[in-house]
């Protein structure tokens, strides 16, 4: 199956694409077997969600489906955003290929951890708002960019990493210096 023009149009021409600085509620996904992100910013006003914005990094049928998604949402109750499924994204992209069918899942699962997120914080609970979400996914040192579950090596820049002794955060394997904590290996 090839890609419907509904999806080639949301991957070409992405809706709600950004950041919400002062978003209401964050949600976060990854894949850790294709590493595909997705992250939803939602602002809620009167129970509806009243803006929405997303980032992908990932294939074209990832950033399709989260565009789809973001649409799909925005204007709606909480409750009824809950209800977007990866079923009912595939349907309204007329279709994704079997092997792709799988980057539904995240922008959907993205969306309900936002509103999940924006619940807890209405309840009074203190939960992961985006920068808390950022300092426990580890990130690579040299290019901030995410890695992925407890994998210690970074794709993009392609370096080995380790965790630090002292800090826990991940730094090029092998250097001296840490280049969260400063603290420094001692040799023998």
């Amino acid at each position: 199956m090839e890609y419907s023009d509904k999806v080639m149009d949301h991957f070409q021409n992405p809706r709600n694409v950004g950041i919400i600085k002062d978003a209401d509620g964050v949600g976060k996904i990854g894949n850790p077997i294709c590493g595909d992100t997705t992250t939803f910013y939602i602002k809620v006003k009167d129970n509806i969600i009243d803006d929405i914005k997303f980032q992908t990094l990932g294939c074209g049928a990832a950033i399709a489906s989260a565009s789809m998604v973001s649409e799909i949402a925005k204007g709606k109750t909480l409750e009824e955003a809950m209800s977007i499924s990866s079923h009912k994204i595939v349907e309204e992209l007329d279709g994704l290929p079997e092997r792709k069918v799988h980057c539904s899942n995240l922008g959907a699962d993205a969306l309900h951890k936002a509103i999940e997120n924006y619940r807890a914080k209405q309840k009074g609970e203190k939960r992961k708002a985006h920068r808390e979400i950022r300092e426990k996914t580890f990130m690579c040192p040299k290019c901030d960019d995410p890695l992925l579950g407890t994998d210690l090596f970074c794709r993009r820049c392609r370096i080995e990493l380790e965790l630090c002794k002292e800090c826990g955060k991940p730094k090029k394997k092998d250097d001296e210096e840490c280049p969260h904590c400063g603290a420094t290996k001692i040799r023998v």
